[in-house]
């Protein structure tokens, strides 16, 4: 089994990879249909990965004392 500090590393490179993504997620953004490398990217990242980052950065806003995210 891999231990916590391996899988947090290996999230942190997926999620890394995943920039290629992101002007397809910015406000205004003019043709949000991914290309072949964002969803290479995707394909390549751990389903868990992305869920607790966005988890994570709902709850973040709480604990940092920040107006809620509504989205």
């Amino acid at each position: 089994e891999t231990g916590p500090m391996v899988r947090a590393q290996q999230c942190l490179e997926n999620l890394s990879n995943m920039q290629v993504c992101a002007p397809l997620v910015l406000p205004g953004a003019v043709n949000p249909a991914p290309n072949s490398n964002c969803c290479i990217a995707l394909q390549a990242t751990n389903k868990d990965c992305i869920c607790n980052a966005l988890r994570a950065a709902t709850t973040f806003t709480t604990t940092c004392n920040l107006p809620s995210l509504d989205c």
